[in-house]
């Protein structure tokens, strides 16, 4: 399902896996700001007949931002400021101007990012098995969600014109491989 072009890069998990309080700081920011791009979207005059699905993924998002609240405040990790992504600022920089085309490219950023976040959870769900069950548990039962609001994004796309969304897709999977190779020190899902 997922069309990735780039595998995620081999320091991720054991940097990741040794700076869980930050991994999960992170985690609830991007909950936050799915729920908001998903509200966002409903601007769109070409996303007014997908009001609905786009309000179940912004009520679902503010869902798993609560739930991961609920993880920092029974661990005792503060919420503090949200860390940058280079990733997600190189996919968003590269979103057109002009409605139609900016739409279509905000939809297939939307996806990208979700279809990243339900790999990343399946590997944590993984790893973290024996480390910490709770949280491997709570990133399983996550990563359905992702890979749904992954392929809704893309269908929305392909709605609205399915050549396009495919060119685009194709063009967007190249600059995800590309800006996946660069290095990121941070401990950050993305």
């Amino acid at each position: 399902m997922l069309l990735f072009r780039e595998k995620i890069p081999t320091d991720w998990l054991p940097k990741v896996t040794v700076n869980l309080p930050a991994v999960l700081v992170d985690h609830a920011h991007l909950e936050r700001k799915a729920a908001t791009t998903a509200l966002n979207l409903e601007k769109f005059r070409q996303l007014f007949d997908r009001v609905h699905e786009l309000n179940a993924i912004a009520i679902e998002e503010l869902q798993h931002f609560e739930l991961v609240l609920q993880l920092l405040r029974r661990r005792g990790i503060a919420f503090t400021e949200p860390q940058p992504s280079n990733w997600i600022k190189g996919l968003m920089r590269a979103i057109r101007p002009g409605i139609q085309g900016q739409v279509i490219d905000h939809l297939i950023c939307c996806a990208l990012i979700e279809g990243r976040s339900c790999e990343k959870f399946q590997v944590l769900g993984e790893a973290l098995r024996d480390q910490d069950p709770e949280l491997a548990t709570f990133y399983r039962s996550l990563v359905e969600s992702e890979g749904n609001h992954y392929a809704t994004y893309l269908i929305m796309a392909r709605h609205l014109d399915l050549d396009e969304t495919d060119r685009r897709l194709d063009w967007f999977l190249d600059l995800e491989a590309e800006l996946t190779r660069l290095p990121n020190p941070a401990p950050i899902l993305h």
